[in-house]
């Protein structure tokens, strides 16, 4: 059915008054939704207690910031890195270099400090708001450094207290900046050597922000959860950029614990809560373990009712699980959730069903930090399990060199696509093809209504003796809801050198919650060992011939992750 109206027909009153291009840009969105909700809440945190900025707060600290940037000679031209644990000062140190008219460089605050160095030179930065943890490193000025601000209040130059000079009363000027302008310099790998930066305009970030809303409704009451990390685009787009384009609260999640995670989601009463499939699987296996408890026959029942409920949900589009659960939602902390989303990375169908026969709208999106990032997204109304959504309107997708089932690099262009990397231009022209498409680097095939299946990423690819393609992502996903399996790659290995041909292994990382619970004896090796095969096996059988794990290795050490907990598949030493 046709759409009789769009998520952005709004910004049309605004047009002419407080922007004049196709999309404002970020200070001009700000400003809008300002002017539209200058009462409701906009930044939230618990501190231990609850701290909220409204958006008129908001909007005054922000541009106080910007006019203290202004006194310090940033402009158009200049960089601006934040670095930090989320929270509402690094939100307004974000938006006030913006509204500065400079270019914002956000900072993964989990890399050392010589790879934020190697980042500040790349980008040129000169500027820096940068959190209580690494101030003092800071504070002497290396890679370049001209000013160093605090996101804490335990250090000088608190954000919150910075001196506005009088001679720059004046607010920052509109009009110098336009949506075509840089607006954001994201890193996405590589933080030794030459770091790729990606540039993001205003009109990339606006423009995706408001076309994905075209898959999903959302409205000026609902809580945003930020706890993945918002230097990430992922979190950025989806929670921080997303939330105040519409006048909705962003709670600010302090770290990745579950119990601090279930404090928050009930206390604030959260209704979008977007996570990655890792932090999904946890919660879920949390509600399961709890259902097991009560016993086999309660068990069976719930399972039953659950399924039932799935059913409803799909055929008549009616959510009786919702109610029915919600005691178990309840304890579980989101009975207020109305919907999750899970993004970067690819989550098991499974999960996806059992979320959504719980009564949760879940759905899940796929994109890429060159696309700022929302490419795809499921319709809550029309979500397939498998499908990693529908693309969203303006993006035109195709399939490069597909293969019999119709699977091949997807290639996109649309106004999400970023401007290039910062100052690569080979590498820049590497990934467009040339009639201007984006090549993503990830393999998947479109169905007849425009929905995205990923199958893996075409630099995993596999080629197995009989000229298989598998691709490791695949496999992955099918240990999802395991929870004795703590990290698992998968990745082929040469099992004939004179033939070169691949078979494929598995590197498994035992849960430790599972077989090493805290007071508890260890569970001897052997029967790890044991269990772990039982498990592959099982999985094995689920898998075509060609997909099948022929050895696994039991890793001793976690393999390392990114901030978005994903697997950094080329750091893994692991011999063959």
């Amino acid at each position: 059915m046709a759409l009789t109206s769009k998520p952005w027909d709004f910004l049309e009153e605004y047009r002419g008054s407080f922007f004049s291009g196709e999309w404002p840009t970020l200070p001009e969105l700000f400003r809008i939704t300002a002017h539209r909700f200058p009462d409701r809440p906009c930044f939230t945190v618990y501190d231990p207690h609850r701290i909220t900025l409204t958006y008129r707060q908001a909007l005054e600290k922000i541009e106080r910031t910007a006019t203290y940037l202004r006194s310090l000679g940033v402009d158009k031209a200049s960089k601006v890195a934040v670095t930090g644990a989320n929270s509402p000062e690094w939100a307004i140190a974000y938006l006030a270099t913006l509204f500065a008219n400079a270019v914002v460089v956000p900072i993964d605050y989990q890399l050392k400090n010589s790879e934020i160095e190697n980042l500040l030179r790349t980008a040129e930065v000169k500027v820096l708001f940068v959190d209580e943890e690494k101030f003092d490193h800071f504070a002497t000025k290396p890679a370049g450094l001209q000013t160093v601000l605090s996101l804490s209040p335990n250090r000088p130059s608190y954000i919150y207290d910075l001196p506005v000079p009088t001679d720059w009363a004046a607010s920052t000027p509109i009009g110098t900046v336009t949506e075509h302008d840089l607006a954001a310099i994201l890193f996405t790998s590589g933080t030794t050597g030459h770091p790729k930066g990606v540039m993001l305009s205003h009109r990339n970030l606006v423009s995706d922000c408001f076309l994905a809303q075209a898959n999903l409704n959302i409205y000026p009451t609902d809580v945003f959860y930020a706890l993945l990390p918002i230097h990430h685009s992922y979190c950025m787009l989806a929670v921080f950029i997303e939330s105040f384009s519409v006048g909705a609260e962003t709670v600010f999640g302090k770290r990745l614990a579950i119990k601090q995670i279930l404090s928050d989601l009930k206390e604030a009463n959260v209704t979008m809560f977007l996570g990655v499939p890792l932090l999904f699987n946890k919660v879920l296996n949390g509600i399961l373990r709890g259902v097991k408890a009560k016993g086999p026959l309660v068990y069976g029942l719930i399972r039953f009712l659950m399924w039932k409920s799935g059913l409803i949900k799909k055929v008549f589009h009616v959510n009786p699980g919702k109610k029915l659960f919600h005691s178990i939602l309840e304890k579980a902390s989101l009975a207020s959730v109305r919907i999750c989303i899970s993004g970067g990375g690819p989550l098991s169908p499974a999960v996806f069903r059992k979320y959504n026969q719980l009564g949760i709208d879940f759905v899940q999106g796929y994109g890429l930090t060159e696309t700022s990032p929302i490419l795809t997204l499921n319709p809550v109304e029309h979500y397939k399990e498998r499908s990693v959504g529908k693309v969203i309107p303006q993006v035109e997708m195709k399939i490069l060199d597909p293969d019999d089932r119709g699977a091949g690099e997807i290639a996109v262009k649309g106004p999400m696509v970023m401007m290039g990397y910062y100052q690569m231009p080979e590498e820049t022209k590497a990934v467009f093809t040339e009639d201007g498409f984006f090549k993503t680097g990830d393999v998947g095939y479109l169905d007849h209504e425009h929905y995205l299946y990923l199958t893996g990423r075409k630099k995993n690819l596999i080629v197995t003796e009989g000229g298989k393609n598998v691709y490791p992502e695949e496999i992955e996903d099918a240990f999802q809801l395991y929870e004795e399996i703590g990290q698992i790659l998968v990745r082929g290995y040469i099992s004939d050198p004179a033939l070169k041909s691949e078979e494929i292994e598995a590197l498994i990382y035992p849960n430790p919650e599972v077989f090493a619970p805290s007071g508890q004896p260890s569970v001897p090796k052997d029967q790890i060992e044991r269990r772990i095969q039982e498990i592959v096996d099982t999985v094995n059988r689920e898998l075509l011939p060609y997909q099948r794990i022929k050895r696994i290795r039991i890793l001793e050490e976690p393999m390392e992750m990114t901030t978005t907990k994903k697997i950094k598949r080329h750091a893994v030493k692991v011999g063959t």
